[in-house]
């Protein structure tokens, strides 16, 4: 079956086409309906059916897999490295379980998890889909006010920490920011399970903190059944990051969520059982619950779990890694591969990187310089794929498990089945049905299995946020601007938030990084609009060229500047161009990697940049500042 069938069927037949993809997990008790979109936009899949998240990513396998690699942790922070068999994550996550059963936790207890990239996570992620908790993992080293604000919101019996992670050789004490968290909050957990792993000292909490080590040792030989769960209750919350205020959080499905990714799996991901699977992001974000967590599990493979820098001890670190563990399929961010544009080239090809299949890259709009030169430099297929926390697994990408289809430079690809996918005019809410017209990337509902069910605890605020930003019309904005091509391939300009009004002419700021960063001087570029008098805004441009030296004196400089200038002019028009192209040696981001543009713009416009907790170089700010200044 070709995907234009495939895709076909997932839309206009959903019952018939997801009871197939169904019988991809075990049911202990099979759905009775398919879909039920009785109350729109709240779809509630495989009604009637019991399963489990753990069941489906563990215990299944263990006939026939139980010594098979599961879980390959990795630290270059504390060069550890240990690999755990089917067998032995099954009876970590039982003792795991059996000890958040001690401290009271059961069906619909929330847990938060504020953990580095350790097996502890791990097993604490499994053992709450287990026993039927709704765990809410919240990045590692995430200030103490947003965490507060995330306790307050799930309300969780138990939260589960460590004393520390490290980034880049830096040990990062968690436990501070914890207590300080907790001090903030009006909800108080009735413990916290500390995993001490010997980087930072730990203050305990008599009657509250509890050392993981002796409780884990307690249940060594505990047995804990999986506990069989309606497909629509929740698996877990998960807040989206930048959010402001009241925190935002995403609420997900166990069914809907099982069958989602093991489609995926198949389907895009082609993952097969017995291969490994390295996921190069963090389980405090969704592509790490999907895809190091739970999806390779899924399917019956190894999944890599990494504490570490793309970069250290050396830029080859990531390829030593799949040729040692033979990796098959690998997913990392864009901005990833830009960081490792900037080094030595060499450092691609010293280790032999031949069981690699494909190089999977989501988070942020891959640019086309960016996707060729690590295209060249791999010689494997480079998927690009475009989803949000909210979504679960990808909206658009290439599903080369149904059929083989050419991926485009600079287009992560065409709707994924079961995704109703259209471009609609922002003000009219028309329908733009031509190659080339820009809109508003929107679903349609019926919304598939794995995709958010609502915002946690408050389903107004899901339907206000999501499904009425579009004049006259109920569908999902996806808050992203894009075009579609005379081919179906879509193309994401960025946010439609993130528009500019420069006389008049609104401009995507991701339109005109695409332009600069196809300049080959050019090695990251980050735009903003910054308040003007004259022109209401005008576009400024932060760049990381390629060699330091070439910017190194006022001329040099200048020079490239005018350069990049010509580039836009060539490619947009004049009206695009920059008002000034500034160069720095590192942008701020997350530890994610995601661009913090309007942190930019707020030290452009002189104004508060906000909660900067979650930022990877503090430095880069200045940096920016300085150039301001200059």
């Amino acid at each position: 079956m070709g995907y234009a069938e495939f895709y076909r069927r997932s839309v206009e037949e959903p019952d018939a086409f997801w009871a197939e993809q169904a019988r991809l997990v075990d049911w202990k008790q099979p759905p009775q309906r398919i879909c039920d979109d009785s109350r729109p936009p709240f779809t509630r899949w495989f009604g009637g059916g019991t399963t489990n998240l753990c069941h489906n990513a563990v215990d299944r396998h263990l006939q026939a897999r139980g010594d098979q690699p599961a879980l390959i942790t990795i630290s270059t922070e504390t060069d550890t490295e240990r690999t755990y068999t089917y067998r032995e994550l099954h009876a970590e996550v039982q003792r795991t379980a059996a000890v958040l059963r001690e401290l009271g936790v059961g069906r619909g207890d929330r847990v938060l998890v504020y953990m580095p990239m350790v097996a502890d996570a791990v097993f604490a992620m499994l053992a709450c889909a287990r026993i039927g908790a709704i765990h809410s993992v919240v990045f590692g080293g995430f200030a103490s006010v947003s965490l507060a604000s995330r306790i307050d919101d799930a309300r969780p019996k138990v939260i589960v920490s460590a004393d520390a992670g490290s980034r880049g050789g830096r040990v990062v004490p968690y436990k501070p920011l914890l207590d300080e968290a907790i001090r903030l909050a009006s909800h108080k957990p009735s413990a916290v399970l500390l995993a001490d792993r010997g980087l930072a000292p730990m203050e305990r909490v008599p009657g509250r903190d509890l050392d993981w080590a002796p409780l884990r040792e307690k249940h060594l030989h505990t047995e804990v059944p999986c506990e069989w769960l309606d497909a629509s209750e929740v698996s877990y919350t998960l807040y989206t990051s930048g959010t402001t205020g009241q925190p935002k959080g995403v609420q997900r499905d166990v069914g809907g969520y099982a069958v989602a990714l093991a489609a995926s799996m198949k389907h895009i991901f082609q993952g097969e059982a017995g291969q490994t699977f390295f996921c190069a992001s963090d389980i405090g974000w969704v592509v790490g619950h999907s895809y190091i967590v739970y999806g390779p599990l899924i399917a019956g493979m190894a999944t890599v779990l990494y504490e570490g820098l793309p970069i250290r001890p050396d830029a080859a670190i990531w390829w030593s890694i799949v040729e040692k563990h033979r990796v098959s399929l690998m997913f990392t961010s864009p901005t990833a591969v830009r960081v490792l544009k900037k080094h030595d080239p060499s450092h691609l090809k010293k280790h032999d990187v031949s069981t690699l299949r494909g190089l999977f890259l989501a988070g942020e709009p891959l640019d086309e310089p960016t996707a060729r030169w690590i295209s060249d430099a791999l010689g494997v297929p480079i998927i690009d794929n475009y989803w949000q926390t909210e979504s679960g697994w990808p909206i658009l990408t290439i599903a080369n498990g149904v059929e083989k289809k050419p991926s485009k430079f600079g287009s992560p690809g065409v709707p994924m089945y079961g995704y109703r996918i259209k471009l609609l005019h922002e003000s009219t809410g028309q329908e733009l049905t031509g190659a080339d017209e820009k809109g508003v990337v929107v679903i349609e509902g019926p919304t598939p299995p794995g995709f958010m069910q609502t915002v946690w605890g408050d389903d107004e605020r899901y339907v206000r946020t999501y499904w009425e930003s579009i004049p006259g019309q109920h569908v999902y904005s996806t808050f992203d601007w894009g075009i579609r091509d005379q081919d179906g391939y879509y193309y994401i300009l960025g946010r439609t938030d993130d528009v500019i009004n420069v006389a008049g002419h609104r401009l995507g700021t991701r339109e005109i990084e695409e332009s600069i960063s196809s300049h080959p001087a050019v090695a990251e570029v980050a735009v903003v609009g910054v308040a003007d008098q004259v022109k209401g805004q005008v576009a400024m441009a932060f760049v990381v060229p390629r060699d330091q030296g070439a910017v190194a004196d006022p001329q040099g400089a200048l020079k490239l500047e005018g350069d990049i200038m010509k580039v836009v002019d060539q490619q947009l028009g004049a009206v695009a161009r920059p008002s000034r192209v500034r160069f720095v040696s590192l942008l701020p981001k997350t530890r994610s990697g995601k661009l913090l543009r309007r942190a930019i713009q707020a030290v452009c416009e002189g104004r508060d940049p906000g909660d900067l907790t979650t930022i990877e170089d503090p430095t880069a700010l200045q940096q920016i500042k300085d150039q301001l200044n200059a």
